[in-house]
């Protein structure tokens, strides 16, 4: 059983990782706006942030992400990026 957790527990991180590199890379494009920009730097920080356990880290952005691609101002390829660093969210498991 215990095998299964250090499986686990390495998929999340692996999991994790991706979101955040998948997140810094729409930060670091000059084509996103820059309150998208603002909003995501604040959620990469909060996902860095180790209070909380990894999948507490990742309901909280995955909340906060269906909220910033709602922004009419957001272009679809960076939508369409944000649903990727949710899909890798959503694979976390405690």
């Amino acid at each position: 059983m215990k095998y299964v957790k250090m499986v686990d527990d390495a998929q999340n991180q692996e999991s994790m990782k991706g979101a955040i590199d998948t997140l810094n890379q729409i930060t670091s494009s000059n084509s996103t706006p820059k309150t998208i920009k603002k909003s995501l730097i604040d959620l990469v920080a909060e996902l860095n942030n180790t209070e909380y356990s990894l999948s507490v880290r990742a309901a909280n952005t995955i909340s906060l992400l269906d909220d910033v691609t709602q922004d009419p101002n957001m272009p679809s390829y960076v939508r369409t990026q944000l649903w990727q660093a949710v899909s890798k969210l959503e694979s976390i498991r405690e």
